[in-house]
Order: C-alpha cells, then sequence, then structure tokens
C-alpha cells in the first residue's frame, strides 16, 4: 500500500512537471464530462417536469378514443377532441361516492395562437403539479366577472398584457383568427405565476364565458343578424350542455381502477378514464428518440476526449525514455512503470471529472432563471442520481483503459532499453 502511495505521488509530480500539454488533457475530459452529465441532467429533468404537469389526478375523463390524444388535449391543450363529454355525465360522475373532486375543462377557442381553458373555480382549488405545488397568482385575482380572464405567465410576458387590459378571443384553435369574438371582450383579471406546465401558455375563463360567447354561434360560425351584448348574455342560462374533459381525484387512490371500469362502461354515452401518468409515460417513450441521440453523441465525445488522453501519453513516452529508465536504474521495477502510468492517466480523468462536475454546476447554477423563465424547465441543483454515478464510474472505467494503453507501452519499454538509453 505504502508503495502504491509513493507511486500515485510520483505520478503526481510527474504530471505537473508536464502540466502544460497535460491541461489540455483535463480541459478535453471536463468538457466531455459536463456534456454528457448535463445532458442526462436535462434529460431528466425535462422529463420529471413533463410527467409532473399535473399531479394528484387520478383519472382524466372524456369521450372515448385514444387515451393519448385525450391526455395531450386535457393535459396540454394540444389538439382537439374528436367529440364532447355530456354535462350530466360530467355532474353525475363528480357526484360519485369515491370522487373527492373534479375539475371541468372546456377547450375550442384560442387568442393569439395560446389555448383558451374554461374551466370552474375548483381548477384553482385542486389543480396539482411537480408533487403539491398549486396554482398562485403573481398578480389579480380569480375568476370573477363573467368576462374575466386569467393568463399564464408565458402568455403575459410574450404578448406584454397586463391586469384589466382588454383582449378578444378567436373561435377554434388553429391561430388564424379567421372568426373572433369581438362583440364580448375579456378583462386580465390575474397573471400565473410561472409553474414550468402548460398552464403557462394557456388562458382560463370560466364555463359561463365559453357558453356566452357562443350564445349566437351555430355550426362553428355566427347567426347572420344576431347580435347579443355583453348585458344581454349575463342574463341567460349559462350552463354548458358538454365540455371537453374533466380531472378527477378520488378520495381512495385504490378506487381507482373500479371508477374506471364504470366510467368505460357508462351507459348514457361512450366515455373512458385513463391514468395520467400511464399515458404520460407512453406518450414521453414515444418521443424520446431525441434524447437518446443526444447522449449518444455526447457518450462519443467523451470517447474521443478519452483518445485524446491516450495518445497525448503516447506520444509524450518518447520525451520519457529517460526518465524511464532513471527510474529503473533506483530499483524501479517494470510492473511499477505499468502502475506509474496508469495512476498517471488515473490522476488525469480525476481531475477531468472534477472539473467537469463543478464546470456543470456552476454553468445550471447560472441558467437556472433562464431555462425557467422561457423553456419552462426547472433545474434542481441535487447531487448526482444514480443513473449519472453510473456515468461517471463508466468514464472512470474507460479512462483506466485508455490509460493502460500508454502504460503497457511504457512496461515493453522499460522491458526493452534497462539501463540503455537509444538516441
Amino acid at each position: 500500500m505504502r508503495r502504491l502511495f509513493q507511486l500515485l505521488s510520483l505520478a503526481g509530480k510527474s504530471a505537473w512537471n508536464r502540466r502544460g500539454t497535460l491541461v489540455l488533457v483535463v480541459f478535453s475530459i471536463a468538457l466531455s464530462t459536463t456534456l454528457l452529465l448535463g445532458i442526462e441532467k436535462l434529460r431528466t429533468q425535462i422529463r420529471e417536469s413533463f410527467v409532473q404537469s399535473v399531479s394528484g389526478t387520478d383519472l382524466v375523463v372524456g369521450a372515448r378514443g385514444g387515451n393519448i390524444q385525450l391526455i395531450l388535449y386535457a393535459i396540454f391543450h394540444l389538439g382537439g377532441a374528436t367529440s364532447n363529454m355530456g354535462w350530466d355525465s360530467a355532474r353525475e360522475i363528480a357526484g360519485n361516492s369515491e370522487v373527492a373532486w373534479s375539475i371541468p375543462i372546456s377547450l375550442g377557442d384560442s387568442h393569439r395562437g395560446y389555448p383558451v381553458v374554461a374551466t370552474s373555480d375548483d381548477f384553482f382549488e385542486h389543480y396539482r403539479f411537480r408533487g403539491d405545488r398549486r396554482i398562485v397568482l403573481a398578480e389579480g385575482k380569480r375568476l370573477g366577472a363573467l368576462f374575466d380572464v386569467v393568463i399564464g405567465a408565458e402568455v403575459a410576458k410574450k404578448l406584454g398584457y397586463s391586469l384589466g387590459q382588454k383582449m378578444v378571443l378567436s373561435h377554434g384553435n388553429s391561430g388564424t383568427r379567421l372568426a373572433e369574438h369581438d362583440e364580448m371582450p375579456f378583462s386580465v383579471a390575474g397573471i400565473i405565476a410561472p409553474t414550468g406546465t402548460p398552464i403557462d401558455r394557456s388562458l382560463l375563463i370560466g364555463l359561463p364565458a365559453m357558453e356566452a360567447i357562443h350564445v349566437n354561434w351555430r355550426s362553428g360560425a355566427p347567426i347572420p343578424g344576431s347580435h347579443v351584448t355583453p348585458e344581454q348574455v349575463a342574463r341567460f342560462r349559462l350552463e354548458p350542455k358538454s365540455i371537453t374533459a374533466m380531472l378527477v381525484g378520488l378520495k381512495k387512490r385504490s378506487r381507482v381502477f373500479a371508477l374506471q371500469r364504470t366510467i368505460n362502461e357508462w351507459k348514457s354515452e361512450p366515455l373512458m378514464g385513463v391514468m395520467p401518468g400511464v399515458a404520460m409515460d407512453q406518450i414521453w417513450d414515444m418521443v424520446n428518440t431525441g434524447e437518446r441521440t443526444l447522449l449518444l453523441i455526447s457518450m462519443l465525445v467523451t470517447v474521443t476526449g478519452l483518445a485524446g488522453l491516450a495518445a497525448v501519453m503516447l506520444a509524450g513516452l518518447g520525451e520519457r525514455r529517460r526518465e524511464l529508465a532513471i527510474l529503473r536504474s533506483v530499483g524501479a521495477r517494470p510492473l511499477d512503470i505499468l502502475v506509474l502510468t496508469a495512476c498517471e492517466g488515473g490522476l488525469l480523468v480525476i481531475a477531468g471529472i472534477v472539473c467537469g462536475l463543478s464546470a456543470l454546476y456552476a454553468l445550471l447554477g447560472a441558467l437556472r432563471p433562464f431555462l425557467a423563465s422561457h423553456y419552462g424547465v426547472s433545474i434542481h441543483l441535487s447531487p448526482p442520481a444514480a443513473s449519472e454515478w453510473a456515468l461517471l464510474g463508466g468514464i472512470c472505467l474507460a479512462g483506466l483503459v485508455a490509460s493502460l494503453i500508454p502504460a503497457r507501452r511504457a512496461y515493453r519499454m522499460s522491458l526493452a532499453d534497462g539501463l540503455t538509453v537509444s538516441t
């Protein structure tokens, strides 16, 4: 053990004497480590942010169709439903003895490309994301008046909206603004604090407001010659006939399969209940080809850095031939030369990993506000996870293998040279 420590000390001193060249090797390994670990950390954080876009919701209920399609429009507000579910069915499900709460959702309109979500006050009470986090208003208040709208953080920032500002909603979700509800403008009542979820790019209105802007519409177009003022529409019975979907939370999560079966066998209309966690895992598996490609590229960069380590050490053996011969003259065995060279490579790899980790956490710390505000990705500066430790172990192992190449060469040179130095 003492001899090993001596060899490690000698390897460190030898590397320090050649620090001008080896610092580039350490930089290369550090850059590779930063890239590899950075992609892995971003991949896990983005997946966590995606999967936890909604938490605590046991079932998403909608008209029968595809599981993934239902999650896409109910949670992420992408695309559109092929058909709606009846309001009577929604109320009956909400009144089930197993149901603790429910959130109705109605989609179909937009504003300058951002989806409009009609819902109830239960949305602010029961919607959760990333564990137990709830919707918090950065400014203003919840929905109160009929034509109030609460907007997400991204909508407010990108469109420059502030409290009290008027806006007009567009019919449909294509963003083309072919038909607008300009006769009934909305007023910004509140702005939601950033959540890192699809809520940031949504506009929330009440279910009665969704009905109000469509009272004089038929088949997706206004009735010719019909005109209703906001004052007149407030006297209408603004109860929805149907909604797009509803989020359901149960009193006991163990009853989720029983309620799901009840909904899937609904008599009055074809409905389906989907567990969001299962469906979002399926969605992620469909779209994670890009992240795997990035991870593969970063691994190739790491291999390139380690190959550079082996190449630099091999190139330097010619200059170190006299040094190795002197070590042999003072009693070093050929095996000691092999261990010495391998230890030197190992020290360079460890130094590169330490520098790479330091650079990664410094970079993530600096970019956290930017990623959260522009891309809705919340980065947690936590210690490396099990998968990241596995990657670090892989880098160390690969570095050891790479350093054995010049170590074996040094071993053979020391056997051939003995005390004689070739010139």
